[in-house]
C-alpha cells in the first residue's frame, strides 16, 4: 500500500488534498500498473481521476489531459486582473468629479483623492479641499433645508465678543480703585492668591513676571482647561503669551500655521475692554492679576473693538 503522509503546504499543483468523498472508504490508484489501495488517495484536477501518493502528478500518471489545471488557473487570474483594472480607471461617467462648479478634476482615483468637506457635505480635489477654496461659508450644505442653516463661527464669536465687551465693562465698575485705604490692600491680597496658586516656566525670573487670570471662551474654543491662573515674562508679545496660554489651558492653536480668521486665536483683555494686538508688549497692555480671555473666530483687531 502507497504511503499516505499529508504534504506541507507549498506551490499549487496539478492535484489537491486529500479526497474529502474518500476519507472513510479510501480507493484504489486508477494508474493503470498500480491499482494499490488508498485510504487517502489524491484528485487529479486536469482528468479528476484518484491516485496514490507516488501518482498524483500530471507526469507520476501520464494524465490524458496535462496542462489543463494550469489553463484554466492562469484564465481566473487573467480574468479578476482585467476586472481589478477596469475598476481603477474611471472615466466621466463613472468616477465622482471635485464638487466646485469650475472644476473638472476627477476624484477618488489613483491619481487624485476626494476630500469630504464636513461643513457643506460635499467632496472636493485637493486644490479646493480648503473651505475658503470653495467658498463654503456661502454654500447650503447638503441635506439642509435653505434658510435653516445654524449660527456659522463668526456669528458665534461677535456674540461672544459682545458678552465679554459688557462682562469687561462691569469688571472695570467693579474694580475702581475708591478711596478706602482696605481697597489696595484687598488687591494685595488677591495678587499674592494668585501668585500662590499660578503656574508657568519657572525660566522666567521673578522681577519679569506677570500673573494673570485666563479662561478660554466656551462658545468658540475647546478646551481641556476652562480656566486657570499662569504667570508669563512680562516682556513678551501678545502673540507670544497667547501661544503658551494656549497650552496651559490645552486649547487647539492653529495660528502659525495659516488659515483665515475664523479659526485664528485672539486675546480679549476684560479690563480694557478689547481684543489685543499679536505684536503689543504684556507689560505696555497688561497688569498684574487682570484677566485675559481665549477667544476664537472674532476677526482681527479693529479700532472699535
Amino acid at each position: 500500500m502507497a504511503s499516505s503522509a499529508p504534504l506541507p503546504p507549498s506551490e499549487p499543483h496539478s492535484f489537491t488534498a486529500m479526497d474529502k468523498e474518500m476519507l472513510n472508504i479510501g480507493g484504489t490508484c486508477q494508474y493503470l500498473t498500480c491499482d494499490s489501495y488508498d485510504f487517502l488517495p489524491f484528485l487529479c484536477e486536469s482528468c479528476r481521476g484518484r491516485f496514490c501518493q507516488d501518482h498524483r502528478t500530471e507526469a507520476g500518471h501520464k494524465c490524458a489531459h496535462a496542462g489543463e489545471w494550469a489553463a484554466k488557473r492562469l484564465q481566473q487570474q487573467a480574468n479578476r486582473t482585467s476586472t481589478t483594472s477596469s475598476g481603477l480607471k474611471p472615466t466621466i461617467h463613472t468616477a465622482t468629479q471635485c464638487s466646485h462648479p469650475q472644476c473638472k478634476t476627477l476624484i477618488d482615483t489613483l491619481n487624485s483623492v476626494g476630500v469630504a468637506c464636513s461643513t457643506c457635505n460635499r467632496k472636493y480635489c485637493l486644490k479646493h479641499r480648503i473651505p475658503e477654496a470653495h467658498d463654503c461659508k456661502n454654500i447650503i450644505p447638503v441635506g439642509a433645508r435653505q434658510g435653516v442653516r445654524g449660527p456659522s463661527q463668526a456669528d458665534k464669536a461677535r456674540t461672544a465678543l459682545g458678552r465679554l465687551k459688557l462682562w469687561g465693562k462691569e469688571k472695570q465698575a467693579a474694580v475702581v480703585p475708591k478711596p478706602k485705604p482696605s481697597t489696595a490692600a484687598s488687591r494685595a491680597v488677591a495678587l499674592n492668591q494668585l501668585k500662590r496658586t499660578a503656574k508657568g516656566d519657572d525660566k522666567v525670573p521673578l522681577e519679569k513676571r506677570i500673573y494673570l487670570h485666563v479662561e478660554a471662551e466656551a462658545n468658540t474654543t475647546t478646551s481641556k482647561l476652562p480656566k486657570g491662573a499662569f504667570w508669563y515674562n512680562k516682556t513678551w508679545t501678545v502673540g507670544r503669551l497667547l501661544d503658551d496660554a494656549a497650552r496651559g489651558l490645552q486649547v487647539q492653536n492653529v495660528n502659525n500655521r495659516g488659515g483665515g480668521e475664523e479659526e485664528r486665536l485672539r486675546v480679549f483683555h476684560v479690563e480694557g475692554g478689547r481684543l489685543l494686538e499679536f505684536g503689543e508688549k504684556a507689560e505696555d497692555v497688561l497688569v498684574q492679576g487682570n484677566t485675559i480671555v481665549l477667544l476664537r473666530g472674532v476677526g482681527p483687531v479693529s479700532a472699535d473693538a
